[in-house]
């Protein structure tokens, strides 16, 4: 039994969602770093205020998966409960950010609104790889970047838009400017809309069906555990004894840190990644030798230990390709309002001028990524998908190096040559990868492998913000431009390991 080639618009409203998923995404990016200078954020302290956003993504996200992989409504299916929730919740918290009192407050409300937004967006990856084939994978993850960078590009602009029309773009000091709040409520209404069309215009497979189709792959041994209670024995004291050594590791890094009066910025490295993941092994690996090794806990944690070999490599492209694109998202704002506007006041109109041009950048590069999703996977057939994302990663990693030596805001120079590489990049990130990890992923656990690929799209963003705060306020004498280069680089490494992923896949795009 094999799944069935799904028509254009079968992918189109199954992809539909996404359009208002990344609206609510994009708002965040483009305008959670302006809401927390307006309430009063010095600029090293915006990373650690960011921190909320990964982190929830880091737990949300391979939970999520996880009972996902494991549900089925008979109306709703087996993903779409999942996206409906999660867009409830998410509109809500759209509504409410940009009315936030106080920078606590801000903070607080974007770690509800990006756990609502995960909820909805986790399974949207395992959508595709449930319902298409793998010859059609590649063409339905870029019809999801597709849905993206059009998504982001009309949210980017909402506050130029609504500047246009005449709402006010500035405030009194502490009070976020009602284009801002006006772009949220679009945003939350669009968001919700779109979650709802997927929802009732797509159909899934069954459990059975998807049973029948494993079985048709040969993947029915991967399903089920068949390791012996010796085999998780010997496991679990493994997992002990790394746990033990890397929790050991992150209190005398978050000694040091405390010692020597560094950055509490480092923290969320040293106490929140290290810490608590040698916690989490050491938890493990208790239950294993416990005997209380059949629980959704221990699955998880043995199932990322011996996840693909694709994916592992694909774990490190990952890493530096999210950490330069979260070095983007919080430094762009003050790189621009500093850098070439020359102003750090929130209430000025070069400041609130510069932000906006800000959000036109951000909506460029979603539109580049828009236009080119379709190309990549042409290329990627002339080539092959890693030397693609070689080539997007590398184009990007060079736009983010260009901003530092823009001097003046003209709209070429500043609002479309940099994006037009970070543009390209995006709509790689956006699909390449995910086809090259889809193929080589057992259906019963698509959802939660994306989940724990998402991993390494949370922990450089959580490197970023505990490092970046640090990096700027040390070396850089706070001015944040410094960080666009690094995160150019960055983007540039992983172009360079994308070239050594073991992708052999012969059909990239159907005919």
């Amino acid at each position: 039994m094999k799944k069935r080639s799904l028509g254009f618009w079968e992918i189109w409203n199954m992809s539909f969602g996404f359009l208002g998923i990344q609206m609510g995404f994009a708002l965040q990016n483009a305008n959670v770093s302006r809401i927390f200078q307006t309430l009063g954020a010095e600029i090293e302290d915006i990373p650690i205020l960011w921190v909320a956003a990964p982190l929830t993504g880091l737990i949300v996200q391979p939970i999520i998966g996880y009972f996902s992989d494991r549900t089925w409504h008979p109306k709703l299916g087996r993903r779409r409960p999942y996206f409906l929730v999660g867009a409830i919740l998410a509109s809500l918290a759209l509504f409410i950010m940009p009315n936030s009192p106080m920078l606590w407050f801000a903070a607080g409300m974007l770690w509800i609104m990006d756990a609502s937004i995960n909820v909805s967006m986790e399974p949207f990856r395992a959508f595709v790889g449930d319902n298409l084939p793998d010859h059609q994978l590649t063409k339905g993850f870029a019809m999801q970047s597709f849905f993206i960078g059009t998504g982001a590009y009309v949210a980017s602009r909402l506050p130029e838009f609504m500047t246009f029309i005449g709402v006010s773009n500035t405030a009194p000091e502490g009070v976020i400017p009602d284009t801002v709040k006006y772009s949220f409520y679009v945003g939350g209404f669009a968001f919700l809309i779109a979650v709802l069309w997927t929802v009732f215009k797509s159909k899934e497979y069954s459990p059975e069906e998807i049973e029948a189709f494993e079985a048709s792959k040969a993947e029915a041994d991967f399903n089920k555990e068949k390791k012996s209670s010796a085999w998780f024995s010997e496991n679990g004291q493994r997992h002990l004894i790394r746990g033990v050594l890397i929790f050991l590791i992150g209190l005398i890094a978050t000694f040091a840190v405390y010692h020597f009066g560094l950055k509490k910025d480092l923290y969320v490295l040293t106490l929140g990644l290290i810490s608590l993941g040698g916690l989490a092994l050491i938890i493990s690996g208790l239950f294993q030798k416990g005997g209380r090794f059949d629980n959704g806990f221990v699955t998880i944690m043995n199932d990322f230990q011996t996840m693909p070999k694709v994916m592992k490599q694909l774990a490190w492209v990952q890493f530096f390709s999210w950490f330069a694109l979260f070095s983007m998202w919080i430094y762009t704002t003050g790189a621009v309002t500093e850098h070439i506007y020359g102003t750090v006041d929130t209430t000025s109109d070069a400041y609130n001028t510069g932000a906006n041009q800000v959000g036109t950048m951000f909506a460029n590069y979603n539109l580049v990524a828009a236009l080119v999703a379709f190309l990549l996977p042409l290329l990627a057939k002339k080539t092959s998908r890693k030397f693609t994302h070689f080539l997007a990663l590398t184009a990007g990693g060079f736009g983010l190096i260009s901003i530092y030596f823009i001097s003046t805001p003209s709209v070429f120079m500043l609002e479309w040559l940099p994006m037009i590489g970070v543009g390209i990049a995006w709509a790689s990130i956006l699909s390449v990868p995910y086809a090259m990890l889809s193929g080589s992923l057992p259906a019963s656990k698509m959802g939660y492998f994306m989940g724990v690929f998402n991993f390494f799209i949370v922990i450089p963003q959580l490197v970023a913000a505990s490092i970046l705060g640090f990096l700027v306020s040390s070396f850089f004498e706070n001015q944040p431009v410094y960080a666009l280069l690094v995160g150019g680089g960055s983007m540039i490494l992983a172009g360079l390991l994308s070239l050594g992923v073991s992708d052999n896949a012969k059909v990239i795009i159907d005919e």
